[in-house]
């Protein structure tokens, strides 16, 4: 079943609202706020990377704020364990039985504060949980909660005590986008409220879980041309085969690609995809999953510049069929 018309109105009326308190705390950055709420309906999840002080935190805690529900923050570092992450099993002298004591992972908003601090072994910790949204311990499998995202932040600018995000875990974020500096009216803004430590702390929630849940499976109803999909489809083709590139776009990043459009045109209220949705959302999907070939990448190429060059070389569908 299509969504209808007037569900998608209700989709986009909601997902302004959600905007819109967002926004109160993250001043002047639509856009970022749009994409971070897109991976959530999308049950997708978000790699904010800018450089320290943009407010990628901010944005993460005002969402946080803005639905009802668990939210955890997990601060990485180089001695954090992946049982820090999932939980732990505990012998109980009194009982005599095991007791599992669930983890901050176990929310549904979570927030990975610098995950490139913690050792590979300590990020694996979260490749499960963010692929099957399920977490195995000592054999058991526990199921997470719906709506469940990871917003995980780093910064691009300091290395030292940092490790690389390995390319598994790169490929389970939906989304890689950065905030950016405020222009002048916001910074204004800010400054004038520099009293206030926490803009986001004075967020009501404005939507429940279930609410969101209700979003996430309307979204999912969106209609999708066969057209858009074959441009999908030869959109990630190009980049595994670009001289440029050593591993192109995963089958995980083109689904991922499909769920993000229909919840970004539902929140046009529109309930089917265009072509231009994809080429708006390919720079933050697509971008963060290629491996550049190392001539190439010493010779100046670069991600972005793959992924815009193959939105000039590959032809949109010129009439995607849209259904009421």
């Amino acid at each position: 079943m299509t969504m209808t018309t007037e569900q998608a109105e209700w989709f986009a009326g909601t997902f302004e609202r959600l905007s819109a308190n967002i926004g109160t705390a993250v001043l002047g950055k639509e856009h970022p706020v749009r994409l971070v709420l897109t991976g959530l309906l999308a049950e997708g999840h978000i790699l904010l990377e800018d450089a320290p002080g943009t407010g990628k935190t901010m944005l993460a805690r005002a969402l946080s704020a803005t639905v009802q529900g668990r939210h955890a923050r997990i601060q990485f570092t180089p001695d954090l364990l992946p049982s820090d992450v999932t939980g732990i099993t505990v012998y109980d002298q009194k009982s005599g039985e095991f007791t599992f004591h669930r983890g901050p992972i176990f929310a549904n908003i979570v927030l990975a504060d610098e995950i490139n601090r913690a050792s590979p072994k300590t990020q694996s910790a979260l490749l499960e949980v963010m692929e099957e949204h399920r977490v195995t311990v000592d054999g058991t499998t526990y199921a997470q909660e719906r709506p469940f995202l990871v917003i995980a932040t780093q910064n691009p600018i300091e290395q030292a005590g940092t490790y690389r995000l390995p390319e598994a875990q790169l490929d389970r974020f939906l989304i890689k986008t950065s905030i950016g500096y405020p222009d002048r009216e916001a910074t204004v803004a800010l400054l004038a409220g520099a009293g206030t430590r926490d803009r986001s702390a004075a967020l009501s929630p404005v939507i429940t879980t279930a609410a969101v849940a209700e979003m996430i499976d309307l979204a999912a109803t969106v209609h999708v041309d066969v057209s858009v999909l074959d441009y999908v489809a030869r959109l990630t083709e190009a980049t595994r085969e670009s001289p440029d590139t050593r591993l192109g776009v995963s089958v995980r990043g083109a689904l991922g690609m499909v769920r993000a459009a229909k919840a970004w045109a539902a929140s046009a209220a529109r309930n089917y995809v265009l072509p231009d949705d994809i080429k708006e959302l390919a720079p933050y999907v697509f971008t963060h999953r290629l491996v550049l070939d190392p001539e190439a990448e010493f010779a100046g190429a670069t991600a972005q510049g793959v992924i815009e060059r193959m939105l000039i070389e590959v032809p949109a569908p010129q009439h995607a069929e849209a259904r009421s």
